[in-house]
Parts: C-alpha cells; structure tokens; sequence
C-alpha cells in the first residue's frame, strides 16, 4: 500500500499538517464505525509517512503497519504496532527522529526495529509476533521491503500451521480462562474475552493458513459491531480500556444511539455469541484436518468443506485446507433415526428427509447431546433451512426428546449453543426470544436469563434420581424464569407463560398443573427456609398448601437447588441447604398422611387382550399383536408410540426373556405393564402391555417377532449370550456421565400385598432385560410393573412376592434390591 500524503483525506487541518488531523480525528464527535477506524488508519498512514521522509531515511527502509494498525482498524486509543524494516545498515539516530514525535503527541507506541530475517526470525519464536505479521501493511519507504517480509512470513504460516494453531488454541483457551465467555459478562472485556476481538483476529488467522474457514454467516456483523462499542468505550472514557465496565455503559449506549445499557449488553452479546459459536466449530474443522495429516482422524467424507464462502459455496482457502486431505469416505455410525456420527459430530443420515421429519432437529439434538458429541454446523443450518414447525400440541417424541436433550446434562450445552446459532431454539419455543442474551443486573447470576435457565437444566440433570417425573423436573428447570422477559413478577408471569408453552408442548393436564405450580413457587421453598420461623407450624404449611403432594415436594426440592448452584456460588451455600431439607422433610412428613396407597386399581381388560389371553392359554405359547396408536394392526411403520401387546402363560423369567428380545430387535421400551390373567380357568396368564420405539427404521414384522419369542421361551434363543455378543461387536462410544442408579424398596404402604422396588436409571438397550434376569436369579416372582421411559431416564415400579404370592420380608426385599443393582453396575 502507498503512503498516504496527498489530499485523498480532507480534514480541517488538511494535508500539510497530517498530525493535527489526525489529533482532530480522535475529537469528532461525528459518526463511529469502519468508516471513522479507516479514516483514523489512514491520517496515522499520512502521520508517519511525514514523519519518515522527514528524518531523512534511506532506501531500503520502510515503515511497517502491524496488528489492529495493519489491518486498518484503529480504536481512538488504540496502541501504534509499527515496524522499522530495513536491509541491514541502519543511522542509529533514525528511529529516534522517528519515534520520539509519536511519544511527544501522547500516542502509545509499540515499535520495533528489524532486518525481514530478524523479523522471520522473532515470528518463528512468538506466536503473537507472527500473528502481527500476519496483519503487515506498508506505511512508507520501499514497498518491495513489505511485499517480500508479507510473502515470507505468510508462507512460513501456512507451512507450519500443523504445529502453530494447536498453540494458537491454547492461547485461547488461557484467555477464556483469565477473562471469562463475553456473552454472560455484566462487565465483559471485549477484546480478550471468549467470543471478543481476539478471537476475530484468530479466526483470521486459522483462514489464513488455508486448513480451515469459519462459518462467515454474521461474523463480520458481530466483529463490526463489538469494535464499534469498543470505539465508543475508547470516547467515551478517553483511555485505552477494553473493559465495558458499569458505570460506563449508559454513556456508550448514548453515543451509539441504543436505547439503553440493557439493550447494548444484549446486542454486545448476540456478537459474542456469533463469534465464538464461529470459534467452536472453526476449531472443530481444525482438529479433523490435523488429525487426518497426522493419520490419527477419520478422513472427510467428500472433497470441499462445509462452510459456505462468499459466493455460496466453500471459501478458496477451505477448498485448499480440505483437499489436502480429502480422500475416501469415512465410518458413519448409527445414533438415532436420521442421524449417525461422523467425524466425533452427529450428522444427517444420508436417508434423512427433514422436511417431511419435523421432529428432527430434537431427535439429532438429543442423540448428540447424548452420546457426547454436538451437531455439525452443516447439519445445523440444513435442519434450520428444511424443517417445517412442530405441529401444536407436540408429538410424544418431540416431547421425550427435548427431554433426553436437556438429561444430558454438560453435554447439552454446546449442542444448544449449536441450535440457538441458527435459530431453532426459539423456533420451538417462541417465547426464548424474550429471555435471549437478557442481562441481569444482580452481582449474585453469572449468567444471562436463557444460559442460566439452560445451566439450571444442566444441573437438574445431576438430581434425576430423586425425583418420581425426571421430565418434569427438566422442563421445569428450563421453563422457571420465563417470566423474566414481561412485566412483574417474574414467577406469577411464568406460571401464565409456562401453562401456555407446557400444553404446546402436549403434556396431559395434571402435568401442565405441575409444572405451572413449581414455576409460580420456584423460590418458595428457599425463601420460606431463610425468612421463616422452621418451628412454626404455619411455616410447614405454607409449603404443603402449594404442593399439595409428595411427588411435587421432591420436584420442587430438587429445582430449588438445582436453580441456586446455577446461578452462583453465593446462591446455595451448607446452611441454606439445611435449612432446606428441613423444611422439606417437615413438609413431606405432613403429606405422608395422605400419599397414595399404591397405583389405582388395574382397569378391565379389553376385549382384544382377553381374545390374546384365550389364545395363549390354549395354545401354551406367545400371542402378540402390535398396534398402532390408532388401534390398527401394522408392520410396525410408526416411529413412537406403537403398542405390543403380548400374552404368555406364566413361567419364571419370563419378563427378562421378552425383554431380551426385544432388545434384540433394537426396540426401545417407552412404557410397559404387566397384569395377571386366568381367562379359561387353566391358570395364570401375563399380559404384558408395551410401547416401544423402533432405534433405526421400521419395527419388525409381527410374524418374525412370535417366532423369535417362541424360541426364547423353549430355549432355542439364548437371548443373554446373542445380547452380549452384539454389545462386544458394537464400536465404544464415550457417551457421557450419568447419574448413578437407583434402587429402592418402597415403605410397607405403597402396596399391601406386594413389596414395590423402584428402580430409576439412565435409559440403555437391554436394561429392562438386565432387571428382569437380576429378579428372575432371586427367586422373586413379579406380579405386575410399571414401566416409564420419560426422555434418557427410566422410572419402574416392580410389584413382587415370593414363591407362595406373599410380600418379601425386609431383608429379603434388600437382597433383591442389591442384586438388581448389581446388574446394573
């Protein structure tokens, strides 16, 4: 680039007096933006390009622009990163006449003197150098001197880039750890906070090596629009600050014309978001390309890369970095339907039909999410282009899938930063938007309303096993603070939102209830704990006239610490949780009174199961039938929600054996029931009553079934040994961590004539398989079970006796609570 001296940038002082203008410049309360960073460049360009052929330098010399200054981007209180770059004879006296005008006008300055083989040489030993370089532009003197130092340096980047970005990446990584993510920020630094300034700069960085190309949808949107609030910062202070600080916030919000400081963090943070979301998957694509050059990756599927570049397809430098090592295809590994694993990402299936699948996004979010991995942003932003709106109310499996996807817990989080990217969060639920990047002035949140509500859920996640309806204990994490982004009290308007969104989302009526009341009362139980008298019996009271039911207390429990640990540390502490389970042990002694005896009484069977009971006495053997929702006999074609009914004449071990085969044919067990019949007086008969879910494609033809349950049952099938086998076969997946299960045997008066075990566990194949082999090795009969798989947990209740139908004593029932969980490892 030429220097800068002649009259292409008017200004008051006009060209013979470039310092003057440029000091005029970072006074004009005019219009900020690219424009005025430019303009401020180019009158520092015209500034130094005087100030060299002043002091008389010689050829084979020239000033260099470096950093924020090269790339033509400079704050008001920006620093000068400038290079004096010469051939190797140098007057000593020179860079004083240089610098020395710089230092007298106040500016800071960040120089250096050097030979291109000293400058080569210093980039090779420090990254930050080499990034400055990365950014060099000529100011004044020999342009051929720039031209050569930009070409060596940016050669030298791109040939050692293999061993450069890993430790461009921890850099990042130090930052994120020093100054935190910008986008929850109530203070944040713009520049050296994740999703900041620094991070633009490094993905240019990354682009310039040609490995690999960040998604450039909205990213230079977001860079503008964080360098901008920096400028204003920069005014409105009038130092070189780069902290958003408080009592500042309202000036800068003024200056860029926003409404308020709220609104600026909101938007400061949407840019952030945008930037880091940018980083991730950028880093991401880094990875597979190093990975596959050093042969330890699996290679991509195809040439080309899945960012789209500015013409709509993959960027020059993209097209390069992938085809370096583009060769092959690569093992796509199964997760849910439609989605398979592929490069440590879950992507479309190649038979996948999102417009016609609007249960999709949530299906490859939860089985991403699930399995430890996060969605690629192709696929992301295909789901966002192609699926229609779930219909109103939801299907069950949207349902059972947002909740799978919130159970996992951490992994939830970058999976959901994946969807929120392209807009499919408040696509299913319109009412986010409200709530979206929302600051909270409170020095207690660490988080913006939405990230809190979604850490809240992170930490649910951890508490499933103490509560009866882990689904809504989710849903109710994710949902408590709605009311944030209207008018008043914050829970009085939740419980309104939370009605609304819980029967879109098509649960029954008592669950909508449920939900609607831990949301009103999410704060209750802590603010009753702390202000209340505990021996007070009104205290008590105004606990158990709001959750009227045990069920709901252990929710409500749970989503008071769940909430607290998500928004800081100075939310939860030991003497708070005390004086909470107090509270809540004194309340669930006043319930217990009126807790429910045991299930409502078994309804007639139908005139279907019945027909499949007379049969399977007559014949000795299995009667099955699977039914749609609809009532209609079916292949099996609907992908949740398909009833088996099977009816088998009583024998031990029969409950493990239909559940091991079931397994086998890949069907997840939603629901089941198990009732006894005798319908011809010829004896017992077990009417298992299931919904299942097919994990890959169709269900199974009936016929194939029977006969597979036939074989189980006479001994020809050995269920156990094939299950095994299948699960050696099978590739590791690292999956994520989980709660431990639990097994407990409930008090004497959940059943009269049985002893109930509940059994709450992570969803796994074959679980229900290894629960039923584990009670079938005791000894124990079961007269009936009640089976919930509510998204990735599961909540059984089995209704057991021994040999002669009577309840087990104490120690016996703890012998089989510790064998089944000792199957379950």
């Amino acid at each position: 680039m030429a220097s800068h001296t002649d009259d292409s940038h008017p200004g008051p002082a006009g060209p013979a007096d470039p310092a003057a203008a440029r000091a005029r410049l970072l006074t004009d309360p005019g219009p900020g933006g690219r424009a005025r960073r430019a303009e401020l460049s180019a009158r520092t360009d015209d500034w130094l390009s005087a100030l060299f052929a002043s002091a008389g330098a010689p050829a084979g010399t020239a000033v260099v622009a470096v950093g924020g200054y090269g790339r033509g981007e400079l704050s008001p209180r920006s620093d000068l990163d400038v290079l004096l770059l010469h051939e190797g004879r140098l007057d000593q006296a020179l860079p004083e006449r240089l610098w020395y005008p710089v230092w007298d006008s106040g500016a800071a300055l960040d120089h250096a003197v050097r030979t291109p083989a000293e400058a080569r040489a210093v980039a090779a030993a420090d990254l930050k150098a080499q990034l400055g370089l990365l950014d060099a532009r000529h100011v004044a003197g020999d342009p051929a001197l720039t031209a050569a130092l930009r070409s060596t340096v940016l050669a030298d980047w791109r040939a050692g880039a293999a061993g450069r970005l890993p430790e461009l990446r921890e850099l990042g990584r130090e930052r994120a750890e020093r100054h935190g993510e910008l986008s929850f920020l109530l203070e944040p630094d713009l520049k050296e906070a994740k999703g900041g300034l620094r991070d633009v700069v490094a993905l240019d960085a990354i682009a310039a090596s040609w490995l690999a190309d960040a998604p450039r949808e909205g990213l230079d949107a977001a860079a503008l629009r964080l360098a901008d609030v920096r400028d204003a910062l920069h005014l409105v202070t009038g130092r070189a600050t780069e902290r958003l600080a408080l009592q500042d916030q309202d000036q800068v919000a003024e200056r860029l014309g926003v409404l308020d400081a709220d609104t600026l963090l909101r938007q400061v943070y949407e840019a952030a978001r945008t930037v880091a979301y940018a980083s991730d998957v950028t880093w991401r694509a880094v990875d597979r390309v190093l990975a596959a050059r050093s042969g330890r990756g699996r290679r991509p599927l195809r040439r080309g890369f899945p960012f789209a570049g500015p013409f709509g397809g993959a960027s020059g430098a993209a097209r390069r970095g992938a085809g370096a090592v583009a060769r092959g295809a690569v093992e796509r590994r199964p997760l849910a339907e439609g989605v398979v694993e592929q490069d440590g990402e879950a992507v479309l299936a190649q038979g996948a039909r999102p417009a016609s699948d609007p249960v999709l996004p949530l299906r490859a979010a939860a089985a991403a999410a699930q399995n430890g991995l996060t969605v690629s942003h192709a696929t992301v932003r295909r789901l966002a282009a192609e699926c229609r709106p779930l219909p109103v109310p939801w299907p069950d499996e949207a349902r059972e899938q947002l909740v799978t996807l919130l159970g996992a817990g951490e992994a939830c989080l970058p999976v959901w930063e994946a969807l929120e990217a392209e807009g499919l969060i408040t696509r299913l639920l319109p009412d986010w938007e409200r709530v979206r990047c929302r600051p909270q002035r409170n020095a207690v949140h660490r988080w913006t309303v939405d990230r809190h509500l979604v850490e809240t859920a992170v930490r649910a996640a951890a508490m499933t096993r103490r509560v009866a309806r882990p689904d809504l204990l989710l849903v109710a994490a994710l949902l408590h603070d709605l009311g944030k982004g209207w008018p008043g009290d914050h829970s009085e308007a939740g419980e309104v939102i939370v009605r609304d969104v819980a029967a879109r989302m098509g649960f029954d009526p008592e669950s909508v209830e449920t939900l609607a009341v831990l949301v009103r009362h999410h704060l209750t139980l802590v603010d009753t704990a702390t202000r209340r008298d505990p021996d007070d019996p009104a205290t008590v009271e105004a606990v158990t006239k709001v959750v009227t039911t045990l069920p709901r207390l252990e929710l409500l429990r749970a989503l008071t610490e769940a909430d607290a640990l998500a928004t800081g540390p100075a939310a939860w502490s030991g003497w708070r949780a005390s004086l909470v389970d107090g509270l809540a042990a004194r309340a669930a002694a006043r319930l217990a009174g009126d807790a429910a005896a045991g299930p409502e009484p078994a309804a007639a069977p139908t005139a279907g199961q019945e027909r499949l009971a007379v049969e399977a006495a007559r014949t000795g053997g299995p009667a099955l039938s699977l039914l749609a929702q609809t009532g209609v006999e079916t292949a099996g074609t609907e992908p949740m929600g398909v009833r088996l009914l099977l009816a088998v004449p009583d024998r031990p071990g029969l409950l493990g054996t239909v559940a091991g085969v079931l397994a086998l044919h890949r069907l997840a067990v939603r629901s089941a029931g198990l009732r006894e019949l005798d319908p011809i007086g010829a004896g017992p008969v077990l009417l298992l009553s299931w919904t299942v879910a097919a994990e890959f494609g169709e269900l199974p033809e009936a016929a194939r079934l029977r006969a597979d349950l036939r074989r189980a049952l006479d001994g020809s099938l050995d269920v156990a040994r094939r299950l095994a086998e299948r699960d050696a076969a099978a590739p590791r997946r690292r999956g994520i961590p989980t709660p431990p299960p639990v097994v407990a045997v409930a008090p004497p008066v959940a059943s009269a004539n049985a002893t109930v075990l509940e059994v709450r566990a992570h969803d796994a194949p074959g679980l229900l398989h290894r629960i039923g082999r584990a009670l079938d090795g005791a000894g124990v009969r079961v007269r009936t079970a009640h089976v919930s798989t509510l998204g990735a947990d599961v909540v059984d209740a089995f209704y057991l006796t021994d040999a002669a139908g009577r309840p087990l004593s104490a120690r016996r029932a703890g012998e089989v609570a510790a064998a089944v969980r000792a199957a379950l490892g």
